[in-house]
């Protein structure tokens, strides 16, 4: 048991509530691992890959009704509506607690109450925080282990009296005495993700996957550290961190900021086309950044694992991933190959004869209907990356040089546009654009705009969200600050073909962000910004027809003054707590625009 009062006080006090049969006080120990993998495998949840293939590694199979993110049920229990803002579900932090209060009672009759003390980012790290998550759940303890830097010894690190996340989770099923267990305990009924930003709490009732249950993944890195971070002058993101190193040895990190399946783990473990130049990954998701004391933004990655989507991850797409994934890995909800290894859609170019999909259903190419879930996913650890790396874990972060955002838009963005300046930059961040995929509940394909592609996940109204960044926008020198680029590589033809090959070759955008960050790099300016010359991107060894690479960075005039109302409505939500500055951004690209249209 950990020696620390606070946390022993509110342990015993959830016990109290939740009426497990017992407390776990996880220690991060491989032997703890082992433990749960084994308790899953009994209990039918999990079923133990073929180890000649898959070694050390298992697959799981949720509830058809617990398979993805359910952004309508997650909420925002700030003391005021108005602090949540518009782009959160908010409910009255006091009535939220009596709900889940009768919810959470005795709803862990029949299971055990795991304590799992864990740190996001490396230790010793300045930028890294603290947090516990009390859960039901093993499949959580597994991949909280794998995600998180599970420990015991965090506690010793901290202050007493220092702040630390606490995260309440349960699946929401209590057993009864001599009942047997479901393999995905869960409840469908009452879903509820709840967050109470001013006391830095994270309560989670009923569904058991993903970023719902696992509660350091978004919950905390996210919509609890957006706060932290609001409140204490960083910035908690969800983005990439990607290190890049030219032919001369000169290194340089960017971020990127994507919506989930719109490519962001591909870039993150890239594989460079060009000869001489290395991509190797920070991470993969989220970036806590923090000024350093030279004046520039450093940045961590939180998480100690990948937890990416499972379907369009292929030898083309991502041999780092697959790679990664080779051993010690937990697979959900993709399809299972009769000889105990996994597939899913897009993971080979031929599809397998035969498969057991992912709700237990004998599989046949033809038969019309997927073999994996669309949201199917890995949780694997970020040490096994064959890209990872040398100084993913630096206590001090790393600088960052430039900050990409993007989307998937068929049309109207170009390749790459970089920004004015920063506060230019914080615009074209906050219109960003993409289509919605199957990582949140809902409708496929729709266009939605999703600042800085964290939509989902800021834990306060979005208005002041955009304030934070112009503020940290003058807390440095202008060139100690990240350039940013507004990137799409999903531009399609008239016939829905896409214009750009992407992968690989989006290595090329990033070797001209690279000589932009080092005053080099051509590039001419545009109503949007400034894009790439004509001979600026390394096109060597890339058969691209002259008219194509023209169209990718041609700027649709019509099509962006078509944009300017959308925006326009986009911003009205945000009322009185949209920045000036924005506005005046908005004004001057309609200017700008009509200007080149005459």
């Amino acid at each position: 048991m950990i020696e620390h009062k606070r946390l022993q006080e509110w342990v015993e006090e959830i016990a109290r509530m939740c009426l497990p049969d017992e407390i776990v006080w996880c220690d991060g120990s491989d032997r703890e691992y082992q433990q749960m993998v084994r308790l899953m495998i009994q209990t039918g949840t999990a079923i133990p890959l073929n180890p000649f293939k898959r070694p050390n590694s298992i697959y799981i199979r949720s509830d058809p009704g617990d398979v993805a993110r359910v952004e309508d049920r997650t909420f925002i229990c700030s003391k005021s509506k108005e602090e949540a803002g518009p782009t959160n579900n908010w409910a009255d932090p006091e009535e939220m607690k009596r709900l889940l209060g009768g919810l959470f009672k005795g709803s862990m009759k029949g299971r055990a109450l795991y304590v799992i003390p864990y740190r996001m980012g490396p230790q010793g790290s300045p930028i890294a925080k603290v947090g516990v998550e009390l859960t039901d759940s093993p499949y959580v303890v597994t991949n909280m282990h794998v995600m998180a830097r599970v420990s015991g010894k965090v506690f010793e690190e901290m202050d007493p009296e220092e702040e630390f996340v606490r995260g309440l989770h349960s699946v929401g099923a209590p057993l009864e005495p001599g009942a047997a267990d479901s393999a995905w305990p869960c409840n469908a009924q009452h879903k509820y993700i709840c967050h109470f930003p001013e006391t830095r709490e994270i309560w989670s009732f009923g569904s058991g996957y993903g970023g719902n249950a696992l509660l350091g993944k978004k919950c905390h890195s996210l919509r609890i550290a957006s706060v932290q971070a609001r409140d204490e002058g960083w910035m908690a993101e969800h983005m990439l961190i990607l290190k890049l190193t030219n032919p001369k040895g000169q290194i340089r990190y960017i971020c990127g900021a994507f919506p989930s399946a719109c490519g962001k783990t591909n870039l993150a473990m890239l594989r460079f086309s060009i000869p001489g130049w290395k991509a190797e990954t920070i991470g993969d998701d989220i970036a806590w950044m923090k000024f350093g004391p030279d004046g520039r933004l450093y940045a961590i990655n939180p998480e100690n694992g990948f937890f990416g989507v499972a379907p369009g991850t292929s030898l083309k797409s991502n041999l780092n991933a697959l790679l990664t994934t080779a051993t010690s890995s937990i697979f959900t909800n993709c399809a299972l190959t009769p000889d105990n290894d996994i597939w899913w859609e897009g993971m080979t170019d031929d599809e397998p004869e035969e498969l057991i999909d992912w709700l237990r259903r004998p599989w046949k190419p033809g038969c019309g209907r997927p073999a994996a879930h669309p949201n199917a996913r890995f949780t694997t650890p970020a040490r096994q990356c064959p890209v990872i790396a040398s100084d993913w874990e630096d206590p001090a972060g790393v600088p960052i040089d430039a900050i990409l955002v993007g989307g998937r838009r068929a049309t109207v963005i170009p390749l790459v546009t970089e920004a004015f300046d920063w506060e230019h930059g914080t615009f074209l961040a906050s219109i960003m654009s993409s289509e919605t995929t199957f990582a949140a509940a809902g409708k496929v394909g729709r266009v939605r705009r999703d600042p800085m592609a964290m939509l989902p996940f800021c834990g306060y109204h979005m208005g002041d969200y955009f304030a934070h960044w112009l503020k940290i926008g003058t807390v440095t020198e202008r060139s100690k600050l990240p350039k940013i680029y507004y990137v799409n590589w999903f531009r399609q033809d008239s016939n829905g073909k896409f214009l750009w090959p992407g992968f690989g070759e989006n290595s090329r955008v990033l070797k001209w962000v690279f000589e932009r960050c080092g005053g080099t790099g051509e590039a001419v300016d545009s109503p949007i910004g400034r894009l790439p010359t004509p001979n600026a991107l390394d096109m060597s060894g890339l058969d691209l027809a002259p008219d194509v690479l023209e169209e990718l960075l041609s700027v649709d005039v019509e099509g962006w003054l078509a944009e300017v109302p959308t925006i326009r409505e986009h911003y009205e939500q945000f009322g009185n707590r949209l920045p000036k500055a924005l506005e005046r951004q908005l004004l001057l690209l309609e200017e700008r625009l009509r200007k080149a249209a005459r």
